[in-house]
């Protein structure tokens, strides 16, 4: 039988880690996610190594078996990622998102900006059933219109996720509401409808929130925005044709088609609008002295793969329609790729299950057991960095604890969803919280205080718990 590191033993390689973590983010600042922050994974996997090698006889290959297991996990995210970064440059040079700026800064009033945007999130999401693809596409649109109505990128960034985060949360198109459910063997729609009574009340606090923020907004002067709207007319050809993409992405989502093959035919569309709408931008991305067929195609493929920058008159808008394409992604799935090492070689060692250990001997009546619960669903979203990752582990390891004390299955996948899937993409070195930076150009930390769905979700539950509401436990 192997011997297991002990819980203090255990948090060596996380403390390693932080530490690391805190010293890149000082020297490095923005820049942290080029490179700097993928060695501190990767020297702490090594850390976490050493001690299972030196001091447990735990052996390399399995090590080797963990971290393939955990990068096979991410593969479909890490092409989605890519596709997105497709996506995000068509949906822009195609004047798509330009398109949805121009209307929507017309057409939102800026007191309820925020709160709008939250609710048109969550409509998105719970359709989609994916907060990444609807960052990726709504998502951009409004922080166009937020910035050009003067409000800070986190406060924007924040409404955005929220919103996103909710639709992914009791979405059955979701693929973390299904995972919760099935790793704690609970059917779909009785998970579904027992969130709701932690989901909806902190949706409610938190478009009040929203709403009190935007009352409260001073910013967005009506001679900004339509300097901001005139520029956009100016730089692209706006027209109601091109918002044929966004319809069509919808009709594909209610025809339930998997994310990848709706990304990959929205990326399409609206390729082909670039084309049809603006071919001067693709000659312009082009570079080429003479306008013809060549430097139309060389624009056209740039624009899905790399970086664009078009010149316009107005600062604001030149940056916020710069794009990265594909090639902005890799940042992101590099540091997924150092990440997943990093949580294999900690599922490899046993040290994730002897951290995790300590939470269950707090474990004494209903609340402290949802508490418990959400603590180590929090803790392994820092530890794995994957929510994934956190959701199977979180459901495993609780799921004979909660039967044997006689509580149902689905107080178990609340939780698990109240405390892993919306608290994922407040870390920075998460998938999600990469991710979503890399998206909306925020950094996590910018954004993180504005998150109040993601950070009320897990008191909530706690709350509920306290609480006692539905909450049935067998004698």
């Amino acid at each position: 039988m192997k011997k297991v590191p002990s819980p203090l033993v255990s948090l060596i390689p996380l403390v390693v880690l932080v530490i690391l973590l805190f010293a890149i983010i000082r020297t490095f600042g923005s820049d942290a996610l080029t490179g700097a922050s993928q060695i501190a994974l990767l020297t702490t996997t090594g850390v976490c190594v050493l001690i299972g090698v030196a001091f447990y006889r735990i052996s390399w290959k399995d090590y080797e078996l963990a971290i393939t297991n955990n990068i096979t996990g991410v593969a479909s995210a890490i092409i989605i990622l890519l596709i997105i970064g497709a996506l995000s440059g068509a949906w822009m040079v195609s004047g798509v998102v330009p398109t949805l700026i121009y209307y929507g800064i017309q057409i939102i009033h800026p007191s309820f900006f925020l709160a709008s945007t939250c609710i048109i999130c969550a409509l998105v999401s719970l359709m989609t059933g994916s907060s990444w693809t609807t960052i990726a596409t709504i998502g951009i649109a409004l922080m166009g219109i937020g910035k050009a109505q003067g409000f800070a990128d986190g406060w924007i960034a924040g409404a955005i996720i929220s919103g996103a985060y909710f639709g992914d949360k009791i979405s059955p198109l979701s693929d973390t509401t299904v995972l919760a459910a099935s790793v704690t063997d609970t059917p779909l729609f009785k998970h579904i409808r027992y969130m709701l009574i932690t989901t909806v009340p902190s949706l409610i606090i938190t478009l009040v929130l929203f709403t009190i923020a935007g009352l409260t907004h001073e910013g967005g002067d009506t001679a900004h925005i339509a300097e901001f709207a005139a520029s956009l007319d100016g730089k692209f050809n706006i027209t109601p044709w091109l918002l044929i993409v966004p319809i069509a992405t919808g009709l594909l989502i209610a025809r339930r088609v998997p994310s990848i093959i709706t990304l990959f035919l929205s990326t399409a569309m609206a390729a082909a609008c670039a084309v049809i709408f603006q071919p001067e931008l693709l000659h312009e991305i082009g570079g080429q002295a003479e306008h013809g067929i060549n430097s139309l195609f060389k624009g056209f493929i740039m624009t899905l793969y790399g970086g664009t920058n078009l010149q316009t008159e107005n600062a604001a808008l030149t940056e916020l329609i710069a794009t990265r394409g594909m090639a902005g992604m890799m940042n992101t799935v590099w540091l997924i790729l150092c990440a997943m090492c990093f949580g294999g070689a900690m599922t490899a060692s046993g040290m994730l299950g002897s951290i995790t250990s300590v939470f269950v001997r707090f474990m004494k009546n209903t609340v402290s057991m949802v508490v418990s619960t959400a603590c180590s669903g929090i803790f392994l979203n820092l530890a794995t960095a994957d929510q994934y990752i956190s959701i199977i582990l979180t459901g495993n390891m609780f799921r004979n604890i909660y039967e044997k004390k006689g509580y149902e299955s689905r107080l178990l996948s609340r939780t698990t969803e109240d405390s892993v899937t919306v608290t994922s993409v407040l870390i920075p070195w998460n998938t999600c919280g990469m991710t979503q930076a890399t998206i909306l150009s925020v950094p996590t930390l910018t954004y993180l205080p504005y998150c109040f769905f993601n950070i009320i979700s897990p008191l909530m539950s706690i709350t509920i718990a306290a609480i006692g509401y539905k909450i049935v436990r067998r004698q």
